[in-house]
């Protein structure tokens, strides 16, 4: 008795994965398995083949794959994207892959249908055995060790090319680089009005906090800020209209040097006051964390150029934080963090790993260059060398779980009623979706806190995150999961991490560094240490060098350049899930993103600056630049 099963190999549509080698294929299946069967040896994007057995297989769980290669042709790699099984009596199994092979080793493959209670240690391949933690430098979280980069992890044919092309062409057209930035940056970086509304809806909105009690550093009087004596801080601060800046973890950081220049660094504080208007002003800024005479407090009723020459200093101060705290240690190391201890320790059917492998797109990649190229000794940027490894010490021991969850974090800082915060409306609108999406998606799998606290992957995967990810430096991490609830906050955590906080806090980068005097990377001028004595000149003499500028610019520009293969939140181009539950849940995300996307740009129709970086269809899937 001959039982034919009919076999359809799909591979992937990017640049060179076809497969011109002999592949061999074996089902195993509940009650036996096939003899191991040739198929074609050439895979356009789909193959259909036999394979015969002698007897039914039941169930098919798993299949054996194995390229062998042609003496006459060199070995290629090949990227697989799934394989179908139908039966003799017509059921179909699905084995979703997406994976290059390059070698001619046995590659295992359960069924799609993953189910939390099955035991996948016997066979299920992922990369744990190749993929390897490399300890961060000074005391940094974890990364992936640079050798064990896996295939799956560079750049498609596509980004690597766009990304060679624009850092060519970044220095080939120098002149357009200079002539692209925002309009409106250039016409408003001076006014008060757009310094504090960046501080809600520009590229950090991590430090601002409302204020209910003056820190013992930083002495600002009534007198100082409301000179008409009709209003008082006490008074203003209890009605919740006075907000604080704090830059401290700035403080005694060895500022860099740069072409054998001494650059500048202050930790400033940063009084703001909300006005009847719902405008938000700076009303006080002291530039060094200690008091004295030689630090003074300077007001909007100062000189013009002392005036701006502070706000100067503090963008310097922002701009710096941002790049080291905010952007590289909060969205790509976290990332990565979160992105090797998922390839290391879930199995690729498993639902947690459907779920999270799109957020995990480039990020080894974009990081290994960043490792490479961005983060040395010497940098561009005022904090660069001792300085920049200062910072990420400090900010990594300032991480909090409750700073990584939107919702409690913009609670924490007392935000959630501040008006024109655009940052927290449409976070909070996209936290809730993913959330949604999340719950709706595990809850299928996860029938009860009973199955979360059995399941030993995912305590594999929290485990290798603690161990060596962050080496238990984030206070209040979860060290296991309990609930089902406790596992759904955390996966929203990490996926709004890679996708929308990524995205708000990097694609402005070019609009409001690229020009210069908004957010200058770095100063030649020490601070001021009195009053009347700034000039315009005194302000161009404190910018940075030209080719600290360029470089400067050249990096946020490269940073901010989309690859025409971006993946957006709520796409899956790789469909990873085969039920029909977790397949429709996924339409329905996309529908309440479209629906949000269409508010915001009704929204944004209305306001002077629009504000995009929230938008579902501007926001990446992970963290790929």
């Amino acid at each position: 008795m001959v039982v034919t099963y009919e076999v359809t190999v799909y591979t992937g549509d990017a640049t060179h994965s076809s497969c011109f080698h002999d592949v061999f294929i074996t089902l195993c299946g509940e009650h036996g398995d096939s003899e191991e069967n040739k198929l074609s040896s050439t895979f356009p994007y789909f193959h259909i083949d036999s394979v015969n057995c002698d007897k039914p297989l039941g169930r098919v769980c798993l299949i054996i794959l194995r390229k062998e290669h042609h003496v006459w042709w060199p070995n290629t790699k090949w990227f697989l994207a799934k394989v179908e099984v139908k039966s003799p009596l017509g059921e179909i199994y699905q084995f979703p892959i997406y994976r290059w092979i390059n070698d001619c080793e046995d590659h295992y493959f359960p069924e799609g249908s993953g189910c939390i209670c099955c035991c996948f240690s016997n066979f299920f391949d992922i990369f744990s055995g190749s993929l390897r933690w490399a300890e961060g430098d000074k005391g940094l979280p974890s990364h992936l060790k640079d050798e064990s980069l896996p295939l799956d992890a560079n750049f498609s044919y596509t980004k690597e090319a766009e990304m060679a092309f624009t850092a060519v062409e970044q220095w080939r057209i120098l002149a357009k680089i200079f002539s692209v930035f925002s309009d409106y940056v250039h016409d408003h970086w001076k006014e008060d009005s757009f310094f504090g509304y960046q501080f809600l809806n520009g590229l950090n909105p991590m430090v601002i906090q409302r204020c209910q009690t003056l820190p013992d550093n930083f002495p600002v009087t009534d007198k100082m800020v409301f000179k008409d004596g009709k209003q008082s801080l006490k008074e203003e601060m209890k009605n919740g209209n006075i907000f604080l800046c704090d830059y401290k973890m700035l403080d005694g950081v060895k500022a860099n040097i740069i072409d054998g220049k001494q650059q500048y660094l202050v930790a400033p504080l940063v009084l703001l006051h909300r006005t009847p208007d719902d405008k938000l002003m700076p009303v006080a800024i002291q530039l060094k964390q200690t008091p004295g005479k030689d630090n003074p407090i300077f007001l909007p009723s100062d000189s013009e150029w002392d005036w701006l020459l502070a706000k100067t200093f503090v963008k310097n101060a922002d701009f710096n934080l941002h790049e080291l705290s905010v952007h590289l240690l909060r969205t790509h190391l976290l990332a990565e963090v979160f992105s090797v201890a998922l390839l290391r320790n879930l199995p690729m059917m498993h639902p947690l790993y459907k779920l999270l492998v799109p957020h995990t797109r480039y990020t080894e990649m974009i990081n290994f260059m960043a490792r490479k190229y961005l983060i040395s000794e010497e940098g561009f940027a005022s904090s660069g060398g001792e300085g920049m490894f200062t910072i990420l010490q400090r900010a990594l021991s300032s991480v909090t779980y409750r700073s990584l969850c939107l919702p409690d974090d913009l609670s924490d800082r007392g935000l959630m009623d501040v008006p024109n915060f655009f940052y927290r409306d449409d976070g909070l609108k996209l936290w809730s979706i993913i959330n949604s999406f999340v719950q709706r998606v595990l809850t299928f799998y996860y029938k009860s806190d009973k199955m979360v606290k059995e399941d030993q992957t995912l305590k594999m995967w929290i485990s290798d995150i603690h161990a060596h990810g962050f080496n238990n430096n984030i206070k209040h991490m979860p060290s296991k999961m309990e609930t089902v609830d406790e596992l759904v906050k955390f996966v929203t955590m990490v996926i709004f991490t890679c996708s929308a906080q990524h995205s708000a806090i990097n694609t402005g980068q070019y609009d409001f560094i690229g020009w210069m005097p908004n957010t200058p990377v770095s100063l030649e001028r020490p601070p001021p240490s009195r009053k009347g004595n700034a000039t315009e000149a005194t302000l161009l003499d404190t910018f940075p060098a030209i080719n600290t500028t360029v470089q400067g610019m050249a990096a946020v520009w490269l940073l901010s350049k989309r690859s025409s293969d971006s993946v957006y939140l709520g796409n899956y181009p790789e469909q990873r899930f085969v039920e029909d539950t977790p397949l429709q849940e996924i339409k329905r995300f996309k529908e309440q993103l479209k629906k949000l996307s269409q508010a915001i740009n009704e929204r944004n129709k209305h306001l002077d600056l629009p504000y995009t970086y929230l938008d579902p269809k501007v926001v990446e899937n992970s963290v790929s630049l």
